[in-house]
């Protein structure tokens, strides 16, 4: 539940972030294209408000991310792997020990099904001769005069 509300919230921050980010003028003039003082937020209050609004977002969208990472870990961080398969119970002794040889299968009932064969691998040429096979030479341009 708090994992959701977590990342609801986290998904909200990044939307805001993104918008005031683009509302934002350009400075650098990346690729020639500088904002011009006609933009839309041209008076300096608007940039400072804008620019102070984006590292409280960014700030607050990195701590949720940290959050978010930390309550993931402790939901479940009790279930390790080595918890899950249970290494502790295993017998070092039957793991050393030989393999019995498979007992010799009995021949299938008379009502059995077959045993399933995989059908053989064709490969499709484009050119049109097969792969152990050389082309046939290409007809011979007729002879100018």
């Amino acid at each position: 539940m708090l994992l959701n509300l977590l990342l609801v919230i986290e998904v909200i921050v990044a939307f805001f972030l993104i918008v005031v980010v683009l509302l934002q003028r350009s400075e650098g003039g990346a690729l020639g294209m500088g904002g011009g003082p006609s933009g839309f937020m041209t008076a300096r209050g608007a940039g400072d408000l804008l620019t102070r609004t984006t590292w409280i977002l960014g700030a607050v969208f990195f701590a949720l991310g940290l959050l978010l990472t930390i309550v993931a870990g402790r939901e479940s961080g009790s279930a390790s792997v080595v918890d899950r398969l249970k290494v502790d119970a295993i017998n070092p002794a039957e793991l050393n020990k030989e393999m019995q040889p498979a007992p010799a299968q009995q021949a299938p009932a008379q009502n059995a099904p077959a045993p399933l064969e995989a059908p053989t691998p064709t490969v499709n040429n484009p050119f049109g001769f097969d792969a152990g096979e050389t082309p046939a030479p290409a007809p011979a341009a007729p002879a100018r005069k």
